[in-house]
């Protein structure tokens, strides 16, 4: 399975924390243990030439994870389009965190996305609330984050195809923080924890939830759509109208 994982990084170069946590950048935090898992992993960033999602990268792209949060705009129009095409001839995508606001998934979801926000290093417990799908297979019932940003509710999306995760916050708010969506041939899961400040990506149980999330979002090959104009498959009795 190819898996491509896309990060602006933009905070590991310029925030010495971040640098310190993600010494090698979030897009290799996400995609190492998946290379340990057994995935074909390439990563790409902002500032290579088109975003490093060239058309051969995309049409060699099974499933395309995204990071991106102080950079949203600096996307290009082109690339954000080549994308959602991809997504809806059948690419997986996973977006994580504050990938919310990011262009692919805002007009994927034809909604704002935006929502409450705080850090203050809470405590997150994001719960599993569907522990029959896939994407939480081996999760048991909760995920334990010690510091995190928040999330609140309202979350301005369009309701999920299934909503497989719920956080807690210690400061009382909810978030729906692990939804699937499909659009086209594609599948979508939005994953929510992930702050760059915090070693989020390197918890085992979150690194499990995106290995998962890949498994689920690969393509899965069925007959290709027909559509247009068509022709009868049986003969058609017609009649002249006078």
């Amino acid at each position: 399975m190819r898996v491509t994982v896309w990060n602006e990084y933009r905070h590991e170069l310029k925030n010495p924390v971040v640098a310190e946590i993600y010494p090698n950048g979030i897009h290799n935090a996400i995609g190492d243990p998946l290379k340990e898992q057994g995935f074909a992993v390439r990563t790409a960033t902002l500032d290579e030439a088109e975003h490093g999602l060239t058309d051969e990268v995309l049409n060699d792209t099974d499933v395309l994870i995204w990071w991106g949060h102080i950079a949203h705009g600096d996307v290009s129009d082109e690339v954000v389009e080549k994308v959602i095409q991809r997504v809806w001839s059948g690419m997986g995508l996973i977006v994580l965190h504050s990938g919310h606001f990011s262009k692919v998934f805002k007009k994927l979801m034809g909604t704002g996305c935006d929502l409450k926000w705080r850090e203050a290093n809470e405590r997150e417990r994001l719960w599993v609330v569907d522990p029959t799908h896939p994407i939480v297979s081996g999760i048991g019932e909760y995920i334990e984050l010690e510091h995190e940003e928040m999330y609140g509710e309202h979350f301005d999306i369009p309701a999920p195809d299934e909503l497989v995760l719920v956080s807690w916050f210690q400061g009382g708010e909810v978030f729906r923080s692990g939804c699937t969506f499909r659009r086209g041939s594609g599948k979508i899961f939005y994953f929510r924890p992930g702050h760059e400040t915090h070693p989020t990506y390197h918890h085992a149980q979150v690194q499990q939830v995106i290995a998962n999330a890949v498994r689920w979002a690969k393509s899965t090959q069925g007959p290709t759509p027909v559509r247009g104009n068509a022709k009868p498959l049986e003969r058609l009795e017609t009649e002249a109208v006078n």
